[in-house]
């Protein structure tokens, strides 16, 4: 999988999670993820269902967090997995179970270099790393990891890897100056009056910086 620039994380507000993937369909952003804790399963996989047929046969790639069934039941592209969820070889034993016009992808979030050069021996998809800074998206987030340990893990990518956690348009020069090419602005797309402008504004950056 190549570097993919913007990475969208729908978190927060489900009203708002349909429009913002329609949104992510016509800007052509790559790579969007559901993040919902708060829903049980029914609701969540009609949900997960309702998105990834927004998003099928574009150019936006649907991943599910957490939930491998969910992922295989709603037809999505792929699942990104936390380091306490399914390990990768369970999760495509499980993928290879159900027929599919392509294999599940697979993401993989990691907290250090040390988690980074592991995950990367599983060969995911890309991985996810952070946070980079503070942040309020999770109730328990994990430590911070800075910059320095993300140029460490950039350095050593087998994959495609996401800054994660805390970025923000302000300090979004720092990551991509580390050498990030994918990022996740979770807390300021969600919240933004208008997510059409924040994700234009943004492929405009990563354009500049020849990511796009």
């Amino acid at each position: 999988m190549d570097n993919f620039g913007l990475y969208v994380i729908l978190s927060g507000d489900p009203r708002r999670y349909e429009e913002i993937a329609g949104l992510c369909v016509r800007r052509a952003v790559r790579m969007l993820q559901l993040r919902e804790k708060n829903l049980s399963d029914r609701p969540l996989l009609k949900l997960a269902q309702r998105l990834a047929k927004i998003t099928r046969g574009s150019d936006t790639a649907f991943f599910v967090n957490d939930r491998v069934d969910i992922a295989l039941l709603s037809r999505a592209d792929g699942v990104h997995l936390g380091q306490e969820d399914l390990e990768i070889a369970t999760a495509r034993q499980l993928a290879g179970c159900l027929p599919s016009e392509s294999p599940l992808r697979i993401g993989l979030s990691t907290h250090s270099p040390e988690e980074a050069r592991l995950a990367m021996q599983c060969k995911p998809d890309y991985i996810g790393f952070g946070p980079i800074w503070d942040t309020i998206t999770k109730v328990r987030p994990d430590p911070v990891t800075g910059l320095a340990p993300l140029r460490q893990t950039l350095s050593n990518a087998l994959c495609p890897v996401v800054a994660i956690g805390g970025i923000f348009p302000e300090n979004l020069d720092e990551v991509l100056d580390a050498g990030a090419r994918n990022v996740a602005l979770v807390r300021y797309l969600m919240e933004h009056s208008n997510p059409d402008r924040a994700i234009v504004d943004l492929q405009k950056r990563l354009r500049r910086c020849g990511i796009l």
